[in-house]
């Protein structure tokens, strides 16, 4: 396995794209002139809400699982995860014929709960907070002997998410900056070095609710904070940068802009209404920080990745 100070280059991100191709959905990018004209900016939305398991996070699950040794597969992989990583690992899993074994918090949405054991993970659920869920996963892979795939603390998981930027920035020429919402910072740190591979020119700008904003906050002070009870009904931003992505964003990041809840609701409620997408709250995020602030991204380019559409119908944050 790659030394925690390894990042990936530009070839790890090509060869991370080339061995998932056959697996993943190439998804499409979305203009919305709504869109345009309410924020003053032209908009590009990558939409992995489209991707394989609901959300970006395939790419780099899957890219984890292939990059395996035979020797390493035989007793499977394992993770803790809120929801989206899990139903990721779960379904690489499943395609590589190999066992997965999830930690899940009681309190995951239940539509991600449901997605989990329709991959056939072996699901076993913990208190909802950091410790229990590292303590249960230390526990299952001392039981099982399965390889951990950390969510977003993984070079092969890098870059895999950083494929989406990848695509985005083939598709779409002269962006002035690239959006993505930053909770463990996995998307952030693949897509800033997406970007500096493949679009020198364009600025990478995470964003973040204000409820949950350990990152801002840690590239503000250049350390990292941990997120200690977050606030944000966006449940996918509620970890805490790994050594190793707070390494890549402090260096290729322009900054984070944190956002309003109410501004994370509206964007939802936008995307769904006049766009006609289905997005999780997390993926508003980044067209929160547009609409919080246009006049730095009225008239400029700007590649938005909407990470994820796995919502709980049931529980919609307009309701």
């Amino acid at each position: 396995m790659p030394f925690l100070n390894e990042i990936p280059t530009r070839g790890d991100i090509a060869g991370a794209h080339e061995r998932i191709r056959e697996f993943i959905h190439r998804t499409p990018v979305f203009v919305s002139r709504s869109a345009n004209e309410a924020t003053g900016a032209f908009l590009f939305f990558k939409c992995e809400n489209f991707q394989k398991a609901g959300a970006f996070k395939f790419r780099g699950a899957m890219n984890a699982v292939l990059s395996l040794s035979d020797d390493e597969k035989k007793s499977g992989v394992a993770t803790h995860s809120s929801g989206n990583h899990a139903a990721a690992l779960a379904l690489a899993a499943k395609k590589r014929g190999i066992k997965a074994y999830v930690v899940m918090p009681r309190t995951a949405p239940e539509i991600k709960k449901r997605a989990v054991f329709s991959y056939g993970a072996e699901v076993v659920f913990c208190e909802p907070t950091l410790e229990a869920r590292e303590t249960t996963l230390r526990r299952l892979v001392l039981e099982k002997g399965a390889i951990f795939i950390h969510p977003y603390d993984n070079y092969s998981v890098i870059a895999g998410q950083a494929t989406a930027a990848k695509e985005l920035l083939e598709e779409t020429k002269d962006l002035d900056f690239i959006l993505a919402p930053v909770g463990g910072g996995g998307l952030l740190s693949g897509t800033a070095l997406a970007a500096k591979f493949y679009g020198p020119a364009v600025e990478v700008l995470g964003a973040e609710p204000e409820g949950a904003d350990d990152a801002y906050r840690s590239l503000r002070d250049g350390k990292i904070y941990p997120s200690i009870s977050p606030e944000t009904i966006a449940d996918g931003l509620l970890t805490s940068l790994s050594e190793r992505t707070f390494g890549i964003i402090s260096k290729e990041v322009a900054g984070i802009l944190t956002v309003k809840e109410e501004s994370i609701i509206s964007s939802m409620r936008f995307i769904w209404e006049r766009m006609k997408v289905i997005v999780e709250p997390s993926s508003a995020v980044p067209l929160a920080a547009v609409f919080e602030n246009r006049e730095l991204f009225e008239g400029k380019r700007i590649g938005i990745i909407l990470s994820g559409g796995n919502v709980d119908l049931d529980h919609l944050p307009w309701l």
